[in-house]
């Protein structure tokens, strides 16, 4: 399995409200997905800028497949256009 910590910077206050949003809306249609465990946006309690998606794969191809589609392509440019977005990405078993 996959684990992704997607970790979100904004801007300032309102594109925070933007890029969440759009996270929301990304997790939404992420949890249908063919190989998707977990997937949630997780705001951070002591900074008021930040907020992090973390994403639970079964394997790599359901992760490729997902990040091909035209909502990840459409939300994902939404974040980027917010703020900074760094991924970090894990494998383990079960």
């Amino acid at each position: 399995m996959l684990r992704l910590n997607c970790f979100f910077q904004a801007k300032d206050k309102s594109h925070f409200e933007k890029a969440l949003a759009a996270a929301v809306a990304l997790t939404e249609k992420s949890l249908t997905h063919e190989g998707n465990i977990a997937y949630d946006v997780f705001a951070s309690g002591t900074r008021p800028d930040v907020f992090m998606i973390c994403e639970t794969w079964a394997d790599q191809a359901s992760l490729d497949k997902h990040s091909a589609t035209e909502e990840f392509k459409q939300y994902v440019g939404i974040i980027n256009e917010c703020g900074m977005l760094k991924l970090e990405q894990f494998e383990f078993n079960k």
